[in-house]
């Protein structure tokens, strides 16, 4: 995994995989600290979120991965969006699940963001591995999995379609607030990396992380949630963090000083300030 690093006049790239060994110690020369950079929504601070528009932003800011939300229409395609309504979106109405892929990509769904945007399509999911795989990592968010029953499996086949199910390839995480639906996943696809959302401390305890520990590989809290213990307690059970969502650089300072592994942020630049 491709991780940021920040020091005292240091700013270089390492390839790791955390999810195949034990946490390696801190390094002793300088104020070292990885982290991956997760274009949330692609670059949702400057372009309009779940669009090529955005994911294009976040690959040209040189983030670590791109953040898409993953939803079925009526006619059983898999598209990308992040709430289950088109309305705050779009120009259009109704739920994703009522509406077939023609209708969903008739839809504007640039415009909301500025007029130059004007005609920005909701992608299909097919059309985002395909265009990003290998360029860029791709956090995939199932997004209310409980609405489209078999999502997982339909999910997991256009991973192993593309050979994107490999444990060589750390560059593909799963996650979902829906913990049942990620034990699903890990079952399906036990060496890709799987992830737990959750915005709840009810989820921070020993026992909660424990359960955690037993299928998924990371822990991804709303950034409230973060504190210096919880960060250590997640990597004292073999798993990483990454927190969301990051919308100042207070907040992304705040993360990095946590020593967190991923920070999922609408503005990629105000983690890394290259960008």
């Amino acid at each position: 995994m491709k991780k940021t690093l920040i020091g005292t006049g240091v700013a270089l790239t390492l390839m790791l995989s955390p999810f195949q060994q034990t946490f390696a110690a801190e390094p002793t020369t300088g104020e070292l600290r990885q982290f991956d950079t997760v274009a949330h929504r692609g670059a949702a601070g400057y372009a309009p979120e779940n669009t090529i528009a955005a994911f294009d932003k976040g690959l040209e800011m040189k983030a670590d991965y791109i953040e898409i939300d993953v939803q079925r229409s009526k006619d059983g395609e898999l598209v990308v969006i992040h709430d289950t309504t088109v309305d705050r979106t779009t120009d259009g109405t109704g739920k994703v699940g009522d509406l077939t892929l023609e209708e969903l990509r008739s839809l504007d769904a640039g415009s909301f963001k500025g007029e130059h945007f004007a005609g920005e399509k909701i992608p299909t999911f097919e059309e985002i591995l395909d265009r990003y795989h290998g360029k860029i990592g791709i956090l995939i968010e199932l997004k209310a999995p409980e609405l489209y029953p078999g999502i997982e499996e339909e999910v997991a086949q256009e991973l192993q379609e593309r050979n994107l199910d490999k444990p060589q390839n750390d560059k593909i995480i799963i996650q979902s607030f829906n913990f049942e639906s990620m034990k699903k996943m890990d079952a399906l696809l036990p060496k890709v990396p799987i992830g737990v959302l959750t915005y709840s401390s009810l989820h921070t305890t020993d026992a909660a992380l424990q359960e955690f520990a037993k299928y998924a590989d990371l822990i991804n809290p709303s950034y409230g949630l973060v504190s210096k213990e919880l960060v250590d307690k997640v990597h004292s059970l073999g798993m990483e963090i990454q927190s969301w969502t990051v919308r100042s650089p207070e907040a992304a300072q705040f993360l990095i000083d946590m020593k967190v592994d991923g920070i999922i942020t609408d503005y990629p630049d105000y983690v890394d300030p290259r960008n």
